[in-house]
């Protein structure tokens, strides 16, 4: 795969390896001080992997996270982009940006879901922007989805995906974005699903939603918790 020092060094300031090198940040398994995002080195070269298909066999689409923190793994689609002189693609970003919702009882799987009760995944939408804005990623083709997934994204305006990134941790978070955006999603194109190996309930979801569909694509392993696949025609 062609890399550069740009995509390299980009890589190591986003999951934080300059400041503190280990292997928790090369699988993404603790919550970086410095870094914009959770996900570790395997998971963004997971996402370099698709981005440089996408580019080089020209799916059509835009790119798409669902659940961003700090924004990293968009902010590192952005760079490649950047770096590929690509400007007929946005990235966009879909978060509440104040965390992660109370389960609802209409998702049981849900039930005792402690996300909402952690401060430190309530990232403003003014925090992300300036993230990007610091790295010289910011433009018109970053576009910001705020709100909760069930409200935003049925009536979201993006109308082709070539990449369709979940990190939304719980069972509502992940099947409300895949009904809402699955049938966007290009044939050939990619869809990653980052917390399917670590949340039984997001692992459900995401069977539940292909079961329903009676769709079985070959589903990947990244690294101990992320997959992904490439949809079928």
């Amino acid at each position: 795969m062609h890399t550069s020092y740009y995509i390299d060094l980009m890589k190591k300031v986003l999951t934080d390896q300059i400041h503190h090198p280990s292997a928790a940040r090369q699988d993404g398994q603790d919550w970086p001080e410095f870094g914009l995002t959770m996900v570790g080195m395997e998971r963004l070269q997971n996402i370099q992997y698709c981005v440089a298909s996408i580019l080089r066999e020209d799916i059509l689409g835009d790119f798409l996270e669902a659940g961003v923190w700090k924004g990293g793994a968009a902010m590192f689609m952005k760079a490649m982009l950047k770096e590929a002189k690509v400007e007929n693609r946005a990235v966009w970003l879909a978060d509440s940006f104040q965390g992660l919702p109370p389960p609802k009882a209409e998702y049981p799987a849900d039930a005792g879901d402690t996300h909402y009760q952690h401060k430190a995944l309530a990232i403003s939408l003014k925090e992300v922007q300036e993230n990007f804005r610091r790295l010289d990623l910011l433009d018109a083709n970053v576009r910001f989805v705020e709100g909760w997934f069930h409200e935003t994204l049925p009536i979201c305006s993006v109308e082709r995906l070539a990449l369709l990134r979940l990190d939304g941790d719980m069972y509502e978070s992940t099947i409300v974005t895949l009904q809402a955006l699955y049938d966007r999603v290009t044939p050939g194109g990619y869809v990653i699903v980052d917390d399917y190996g670590y949340i039984e309930s997001c692992r459900n979801a995401v069977h539940d939603f292909l079961g329903a569909r009676k769709l079985y694509p070959q589903i990947h392993k990244i690294d101990w918790t992320g997959v992904y696949w490439r949809k079928s025609a």
